[in-house]
Formats: structure tokens, C-alpha cells, sequence
């Protein structure tokens, strides 16, 4: 029988978690959260940073809470029955309160005005940074059944292209949508949430509560609000707020469905790929970019097609998986080479080479493949510069330094982490800020360098602005 870890399961609720809360937090059954505190079973080796994460300890410290055997009562591990599991628990109206916070603007809703309902209660709340938002979790399991959902209903309908109305005020979102995104990819997902979120509230949410999805004009309008919620959703994104942003792109695919926008509900589970991915759950990341993939069959987007196979690549190098990464990343490359801008829509207009480049430079990155995460990166970097671009500039420039790193070169590694480190101060971006930060760290090792030394001096004020 196996030997139960004491540790962990004290690390656990050290932490504030019960089995039940922890699983939901790493989205796994609770059984499977028992059975590593029995000794029974592992974390998987890719979670296993996220399992620390959680519970406050390094991951050298979990290693060894993975290797203790140490006899222990059913009591202090908290050992859950089979029979309870699954089991509906009573809350009181406080736990009722926290359950039904944490669901809030997950679900699918089949209805259309509760989904626009959802919406404006996530804007107002988004707006006012109400605590239940900011305390909230994210779980990627919660991603899954809405793109399931998606796909079924996108097979089914008949999708022919929507002619488009011309209307004043659909073309003043669109508008505003193209502005708020320039802003974005310019200055970071931090930069202009809060006045979209204005907007969103102030002017879109009326006219969706107003107009039918199934009239042409209706159908413009559910696209145009679904491009809206997506960048709102990729800004929290940016911004490191997982669990807004999820359900801002949760709702932003039930109305791409409702407009029948099938390259957009794609370009959307291509967002919620990216983050399952980054938030350790690269497994996740590989089944919501093949079914944007799969619903795309019904729908006409090589711009898109190229993303959901390059976030695959950078999911399936996460996994360890080189063959799978680097044929997503050709297949990726075939997609957009088919590419004819006027044909795309604007969500579209920034899938280009210097992001597609700087996807790939990750995946290479991941799989320790310097050669080619070098080469990648230097073209990210240049199109980046010639656009303007500091936040793709700055997460380019890291994975140079990455990728020198892996090849033991310090100067070329601290020449490319200066210039990320340069760019990254000026936009409001935590994924630019979190690459500088992880660059530190790597280079902190090697402080005995004269280059890197001074790479230390030359940078301890610029990163001090980043905090």
C-alpha cells in the first residue's frame, strides 16, 4: 500500500486550500488530489510548477514532499470517500456567495439575454475592480466545454457570409474597436482597459439588448460586441488577470456564435489556447487551438488558421513534443503563406510576421532549440522595430537572450536582454515585464561576468519602473 505524504497535504492547507478547492484551482478530479497526498499517484511532471505555485513552496521543496513515505492518519490527510466525491455539498450563504462568484461569467449561456446580461454585469464589475473578480481563480477546465459547445453549434449552422449593413453606429464600434486595438498591441494590455470597459458599457450593451443576432444589421452588431469583449479579454490577458480575462473570452465566442462569425469564434479559442498554455495546462492549449482548427473548416481565415497552428506549436513544445511542434510551426507557415490581408478581418490585421516569428521563437525556445528560436526572434525583432512595436519588440528581444543563454554566450545574451528591458519600461505589458524579470533571474547566476555585471548596472532603475 502506499505511504501517505505528510507534507504536502500540511503544505496544502497551510496554503488555504481543502482537496476540493485545490483541485479546482489545477483542474483535476479531488480523487486525483487524494491520491497524491496517499502516495498513490504524481503531479504530471508539466504541472508540477503550477501545483507549487499554489501551494507556496518551490519546486524543490514539492519534489520532496512527492518523495516522503510517511504512515499518517486518514484525518490529517483529509481523505475524501469515493462515495462523497461529486456529491453535492450544503453551503451556507456565504460559501453559496464565493460558489457562485467564482462561476460567474464561465458559463455558455444558451440564452442570448443572459449571456448580454453576463456581460454588462462583467463590464460594471470589471470597471469597478469589484474584489470578487480580483480574488477569483482561473481553471482551464472551465475553457473547454464552451469551445465544445461552440464547435457543435458552428457545425451545424449554415454559415454564408453576412452582407455587410453599413450602419453609423456598428461602423463607430468597429472604429473605436480598431483604435483600442492599435493602442494595445502599441502600448500594452494595460494601458486603455478601462476606458474600452466605458464604452462597452456605455454604448454597445444597449444596442445588444436592443437588436436581434438573427437580422443582418443584428448579426454585425453581435460581431462587432464579440471583437470588443476579445480585446478586453486579451488586455487582461496581457495585464496578467487570467480569471477576467477568461470569461470576457468565454462570452466573446457565444456571441461570436450568435453573429455565425466562425473565423472569429476561432481567432477567439486561439486566445483561450494561448492562455491555457501559459497557464501551465499546455495539454489544454493543444485541444482549444484544434478546435478553433476543426471549426474553421466551416469558415475562410488563413490569418487565423496560421495562429491556432503556431499557439498548437508553442502548446505541443510546452509538452516536450518536438516532431508535433515543428510541423504545427510548418503547417503554421503553409497557412500564411495563403494570406491576402484584404480579405481578412480587422481582429486579424496584426497576425503578421512579427508575431507569428515571435510564436515560434517561444516554441524553439521551449524545446531548447537555440538555433532556431535565435533565428525566429531576429525576424520578430526586425519587423517589430520597422512597425514601432515595443511590446512584441521586448518579448522578441527576450527570447534572443533565451536562446544566447542556451548557447552560453553572455554577450550576446545580455546585449538582447538590455534591449528587452529597454523596450519592455515603455508599455504596460506583464508578459513583458514577467520575460525581463525571468531574464534576471537566469543571467543572476552568471554575475561573476563582467558583461552581465554591468548589464545589472545599466538596468536596476529601468526594471524599477516596472513594478
Amino acid at each position: 500500500m502506499a505511504s501517505p505524504r505528510r507534507r504536502l497535504a500540511r503544505a496544502r492547507k497551510a496554503a488555504g486550500y481543502t482537496q476540493e478547492t485545490l483541485a479546482f484551482a489545477l483542474d483535476v478530479d479531488p480523487s486525483t488530489v487524494n491520491r497524491w497526498e496517499r502516495g498513490a499517484s504524481e503531479p504530471k511532471v508539466y504541472t508540477r510548477s503550477k501545483v507549487a505555485n499554489l501551494l507556496k513552496v518551490s519546486r524543490e521543496q514539492l519534489e520532496e514532499m512527492l518523495a516522503e513515505g510517511v504512515p499518517i492518519s486518514g484525518e490529517l490527510v483529509g481523505v475524501t470517500s469515493p462515495a462523497a466525491i461529486g456529491r453535492p455539498v450544503a453551503l451556507s450563504s456565504a460559501n453559496e456567495l464565493t460558489v457562485r462568484a467564482a462561476q460567474f461569467g464561465l458559463v455558455y449561456a444558451a440564452s442570448l439575454p443572459a449571456t448580454v446580461e453576463v456581460v454588462a454585469e462583467l463590464g460594471r464589475h470589471d470597471m469597478e475592480r469589484r474584489q470578487f473578480l480580483t480574488g477569483a481563480m482561473f481553471s482551464v477546465a472551465a475553457s473547454i466545454a464552451p469551445s465544445r459547445d461552440w464547435l457543435v453549434a458552428t457545425l451545424e449552422e449554415t454559415t454564408q457570409m453576412q452582407g455587410k449593413v453599413g450602419s453609423p453606429q456598428i461602423e463607430t464600434i468597429r472604429k473605436t474597436f480598431g483604435i483600442f486595438q492599435e493602442l494595445d498591441v502599441m502600448r500594452g494590455g494595460g494601458h486603455a482597459r478601462t476606458q474600452l470597459t466605458a464604452y462597452l458599457k456605455q454604448v454597445v450593451i444597449p444596442l445588444l439588448q436592443a437588436n436581434d443576432p438573427e437580422t443582418a444589421q443584428g448579426s454585425e452588431l453581435y460581431s462587432a460586441a464579440s471583437e470588443q469583449l476579445y480585446l478586453l479579454g486579451w488586455m487582461a490577458f496581457d495585464n496578467g488577470e487570467h480569471p477576467i480575462a477568461q470569461r470576457y473570452l468565454i462570452q466573446s465566442l457565444r456571441l461570436a456564435e450568435a453573429a455565425k462569425n466562425v473565423e472569429l469564434g476561432a481567432h477567439v479559442l486561439a486566445g483561450l489556447s494561448d492562455q491555457a498554455t501559459l497557464t501551465g495546462n499546455p495539454d489544454h492549449g493543444v485541444q482549444l487551438a484544434r478546435t478553433g482548427v476543426a471549426g474553421l473548416s466551416r469558415g475562410r481565415s488563413h490569418a487565423c488558421l496560421a495562429d491556432l497552428r503556431a499557439l498548437q506549436a508553442r502548446a505541443e513544445a510546452a509538452m516536450g513534443d518536438a516532431a508535433a511542434a515543428s510541423k504545427s510551426v510548418h503547417l503554421s507557415q503553409q497557412a500564411f503563406e495563403q494570406v491576402i490581408p484584404d480579405d481578412e478581418q480587422e481582429w486579424a490585421r496584426f497576425i503578421d510576421v512579427a508575431y507569428l516569428n515571435g510564436e515560434y521563437a517561444h516554441a524553439f525556445r521551449d524545446l531548447e532549440r537555440p538555433t532556431e528560436a535565435a533565428m525566429f526572434a531576429g525576424v520578430s525583432a526586425d519587423d517589430a522595430a520597422r512597425q514601432g512595436r515595443a511590446r512584441r519588440g521586448s518579448l522578441a528581444k527576450a527570447a534572443m537572450a533565451r536562446a544566447a543563454l542556451t548557447d552560453h554566450d553572455l554577450d550576446k545574451a545580455t546585449a538582447a536582454a538590455l534591449e528587452a528591458t529597454h523596450l519592455a519600461v515603455t508599455v504596460k505589458s506583464s508578459r513583458s515585464t514577467e520575460a525581463v524579470t525571468d531574464l534576471r533571474t537566469r543571467l543572476g547566476a552568471h554575475r561573476g561576468s563582467p558583461v552581465v555585471q554591468k548589464f545589472f548596472d545599466e538596468t536596476d532603475l529601468l526594471v524599477a519602473a516596472l513594478a
